[in-house]
């Protein structure tokens, strides 16, 4: 029996034709994706859903979809899909992560314009007959200087248009490398010296944990006056509210905003804030990228529904069935190295080399090597999977290189992953034990065998009488129940490092109190 689809948003008839055509049974009913309990009535009599961002797919659809088996979405943003739910029940979620950037970033660029010589305002006033020339003084872009956050795919593209209209360009992204930012023709800075340089800032990262809020009132107080703010990235990168005020004193000259807090946004506090340009959402809103991403994602769709492939998947690695047994533990034991080495790099990545002894120096690496990858950009790119993490490296210019070697140590096969930046050098390695569990056994060269959990703390401090005392103090005094306790050192009053499993997060205050024990050199909280 052909595998059955649901499209339940608008797309475009020759991506529903490619369904058809690849011996798929598609059913089209671009308008049932608004009807939360049609869509769960009926769930359960599909294979695949195709969808755009109209659709929201719920636990509840998910926990109605016995028999689907991969989830579509037409565009990068997955903010509809719980993906968490999706992958408890084994449902596949693709997304089609480069099939939108240019329109994107061309998008930036209009609005930059628009918001520079305040065009719809403008083009109001001469509908009404006004023709107020002198209310209507504009700025030029030219020889101004853009802040770029974020020079990933979308925003090296928009810093390129910016370049060709001769503008300065500076960027902050902390996985561009210098080569990159040479390539492209941008400078590489800091956050706060983009605030303090730029006359237009535009937003080109995803809404991370740490880049929520990335501009509320305290960076506006770092900027210039007169500066102007273009958002076509997410919302929730701006705190609304501050970015409202500013443009009421004045400090903030103009914002253009495609992007909300809450969408679809039919009242915020931007709308009644002056010399702001809004538009609902439009940066992926052209003819040719809506084309592409609904070609690519029944392509996408098709190929796994028939032969199994597995391309642009945010919850399951490309690994083939007959290898799939042997495989998995390492994929993940190299995610879980990327995402431990990751969460501790804090300044921009010139490298990431990965070492394979032994048995799974004989295993596919490219694999290995994406989910490593992975683990490394997803602090910072939430929606990076194991197909895009190699070409969103690429992109940063950032160096991978993989080695593989015999057996030489006590270990019959394990992974090292060295993270270098612009600072330092960072190693991690790790195995999995008989028990297809991965496990850490060593850190910055110092010797310890730790299994990951959810929520762990790790401290580097001077090996010296009474930390385990005292660390064990500030976390019971805070409540924070410890799991297990790992420590390891380089030598009797040397470098060492505690990797400690706690039941939950840890607060910030808390955080703190650890660091400032006598000997601690530095403290991080880690979460898998």
């Amino acid at each position: 029996m052909a595998p059955k689809v649901l499209i339940s948003d608008k797309l475009s008839p020759t991506a529903v034709q490619i369904f058809k055509d690849r011996g798929i049974d598609a059913d089209f009913q671009p308008d049932l994706g608004k009807d939360k309990d049609k869509l769960a009535e009926i769930i359960g009599n599909y294979d695949g859903l195709a969808i755009r961002s109209a659709t929201k797919v719920t636990e509840k659809i998910i926990a109605n979809a016995n028999n689907l088996k991969v989830i579509g979405r037409a565009g990068i943003g997955v903010d509809n899909v719980d993906v968490p739910a999706a992958t408890a029940k084994g449902i596949i979620v693709m997304n089609t992560p480069f099939g939108n950037s240019i329109t994107t970033a061309e998008h930036a660029i209009a609005m930059m314009f628009a918001v520079a010589r305040q065009l719809p305002e403008a083009d109001a006033s001469t509908r009404a007959g006004k023709w107020e020339k002198s209310k209507f003084v504009g700025t030029e872009i030219t020889a101004k200087t853009l802040g770029v956050i974020g020079c990933g795919n979308i925003g090296s593209i928009a810093a390129e248009r910016a370049i060709g209209v001769k503008m300065r360009v500076i960027a902050y992204d902390p996985f561009l490398s210098p080569e990159r930012a040479m390539n492209l023709g941008v400078e590489k800075v800091d956050l706060d010296e983009l605030f303090r340089r730029a006359d237009f800032i535009t937003l080109h990262t995803p809404l991370t944990d740490k880049t929520r809020n990335i501009i509320d009132a305290a960076a506006i107080a770092k900027m210039k006056d007169g500066v102007r703010i273009i958002n076509c990235a997410r919302g929730g990168l701006i705190v609304e509210e501050a970015l409202a005020e500013a443009l009421k004193s004045g400090k903030v000259a103009g914002a253009g905003i495609d992007v909300f807090s809450s969408e679809p946004a039919k009242e915020n506090v931007l709308f009644d804030a002056p010399n702001v340009v809004c538009t609902p959402h439009l940066g992926a809103s052209t003819s040719e990228a809506q084309e592409n991403v609904a070609l690519q994602v029944a392509e996408q769709m098709s190929d796994y529904l028939l032969h199994g492939a597995v391309t642009n998947a945010l919850n399951m690695p490309s690994i083939s069935a007959e290898e799939a047994p042997k495989l998995t533990p390492f994929v993940r034991l190299a995610e879980l190295l990327g995402l431990f080495a990751g969460q501790l790099t804090q300044t921009g990545i010139k490298a990431i080399k990965i070492e394979y002894e032994g048995t799974v120096a004989e295993m596919n690496v490219r694999a290995l090597t994406s989910a490593a990858l992975t683990g490394v950009l997803r602090p910072m790119l939430q929606t990076v999977n194991m197909v895009s993490a190699p070409a969103m490296t690429r992109e940063r210019g950032i160096h991978v290189e993989e080695v593989r070697r015999e057996q030489q140590g006590a270990y019959e096969g394990y992974v090292r992953l060295t993270i270098t930046t612009e600072r330092q050098s960072r190693s991690v390695a790790g195995t999995v034990f008989g028990d297809g569990k991965p496990r850490i056994i060593q850190i910055k060269g110092i010797n310890m065998e730790a299994e990951l959990g959810p929520h762990m703390l790790y401290v580097t401090n001077e090996d010296k009488p009474g930390f385990i005392g005292n660390l064990g103090t500030v976390l019971g005094d805070a409540g924070v129940n410890i799991a297990t306790f790992n420590l390891g050192r380089s030598e009797r009053g040397g470098d060492a490092i505690s990797l400690v499993e706690v039941d939950g997060p840890i607060a910030e205050d808390v955080l703190a109190k650890v660091l400032a024990l006598p000997s601690v050199v530095q403290v991080a909280p880690l979460a898998f």
